[in-house]
């Protein structure tokens, strides 16, 4: 598949997610409403490492379970900070953000999927967040100012993106010198079996569309991130991806060998890292700006 066309799978799918309230995706695999579907979202983002308290305190609707972490645990975002937010989805992580930077803070969420961007900003309206904005655009191509962020978050979206060198590029540009990156992704720990690879549905769940560990550090650090460090590590369960009802006759396609199945099973790595950009020495400094993308 070429770059459109995997973009144009994650887009429908997650346009789906949005308006059905399903989810495939590693945090929680569950579809549609209901009691059952809210339990398992709070057992899944308990495991995730949100407290229970978080996951009770965004609006109704905005915690679809889509992550595989909490980029919010990786470090203390402050009051007065601007806070962006790579491929926001329904706001869940902008809302948690949007508390702790208080009213003289600003969260931004990106979005490329429409329908996400429309149900993100309703939820807002309903949960009175008016520090809070969603933008529509492509997390590789941001919309948004060179050197304006304070803090980047981002949980489980940038796998899905063909060109993760340049999403951290971007990552770079927007923020202010000493700003920092907070990530919750899936990573690999070695090559997933090719029916695996290739697979769409394996793909727009959060899988197929995996780094190699090494790769995507290595990826973080070219574009120019410094202080690296991993504060979380879990082997990723993919079996769990069978529970879903959509993805689970995708998966039955593929006729993956019991063998085969293990070995993806014990590939994929849930990893959440942490990175800044560099602060230049002085005669560096420049006036900074930027324009708008």
């Amino acid at each position: 598949m070429n770059d459109e066309t995997i973009k144009e799978a994650v887009r429908n799918n997650y346009g789906r997610i949005a308006r059905t309230g399903g989810s495939c995706c590693p945090g929680a695999c569950c579809s549609g409403a209901g009691p059952a579907v809210s339990s398992l979202r709070m057992d899944m983002g308990l495991r995730a490492g949100y407290a229970e308290e978080e996951l009770r305190e965004a609006p109704e609707g905005a915690n679809l379970g889509l992550g595989c972490g909490n980029p919010l645990a990786i470090d203390a975002l402050r009051e007065g900070e601007t806070v962006l937010d790579l491929g926001s989805g329904a706001g869940f992580d902008c809302f948690l953000a949007a508390r702790r930077v208080g009213p003289g803070g600003r969260v931004i969420g990106v979005d490329m999927t429409p329908e996400m961007i429309e149900k993100a900003r309703e939820n807002a309206r309903t949960g009175g967040f008016d520090n809070v904005e969603f933008r529509p655009g492509d997390i590789d191509r941001l919309p948004v100012d060179d050197g304006s962020v304070d803090a980047i978050l981002s949980n489980c979206v940038i796998n899905l993106v063909p060109d993760k060198g340049k999403v951290f590029r971007e990552a770079f540009r927007v923020l202010k010198p000493g700003g920092r990156i907070m990530i919750s992704d899936i990573v690999l720990r070695r090559p997933l079996p090719e029916a695996v690879a290739r697979s769409v549905a394996a793909l727009t769940a959060c899988v197929a569309g995996a780094l190699l560990k090494e790769d995507y550090l290595s990826a973080v650090a070219k574009a120019g991130f410094a202080g690296i460090r991993i504060d979380r590590e879990t082997v990723f369960p993919v079996s769990l991806l069978a529970l879903d009802p959509v993805i689970a006759p995708l998966l039955e396609d593929l006729r993956l060998q019991e063998e085969e199945m293990r070995n993806a099973e014990d590939s994929v790595l849930s990893l959440s890292l942490y990175a800044v950009k560099p602060v230049p020495p002085p005669k560096e400094r420049g006036a900074g700006g930027g324009t708008e993308k």
